[in-house]
C-alpha cells in the first residue's frame, strides 16, 4: 500500500543544539534504513520550510503508524497521511 504522507517539523527552539544534532543523525539513519528496504522509495523537501512529502510503501496501515513512530522526530511533527489508490489512467 503506498501513501503520501507530509512531516511539518517543529523542534523547540530552547532543545540543546548537540540534542539537536543526535536526534537529526539518528533520524538520518532511520530513514536511509528504510530507503534502502524500499518502505521509503521518495523523500521531497519543501522548499522554503522544514518539511518533506514522503511517499511510503508498506504493507498497511498499522506498519505505516509503526515506521512513522519510531521516526526520532516523531514527538516534533504535524503528519498527515493520505492513502493512494493506482490512477486508471497511469501507464505504468
Amino acid at each position: 500500500m503506498k501513501y503520501l504522507v507530509h512531516m511539518e517539523i517543529n523542534i523547540p527552539t530552547d532543545m540543546p543544539a548537540d540534542e539537536v544534532a543526535e536526534i537529526k543523525a539518528t533520524e538520518k539513519a532511520y530513514s536511509q534504513e528504510l530507503q534502502r528496504a524500499g518502505k521509503w522509495p521518495e523523500i521531497w523537501r519543501v522548499v522554503g520550510e522544514y518539511a518533506n512529502y514522503s511517499v511510503f510503501d508498506v504493507e498497511s496501515n498499522d506498519e505505516l503508524h509503526d515506521t512513522l513512530q519510531n521516526l526520532p522526530l516523531f514527538p516534533y511533527m504535524n503528519i498527515t497521511v493520505v492513502p493512494l489508490a493506482k490512477h486508471p489512467s497511469d501507464v505504468k
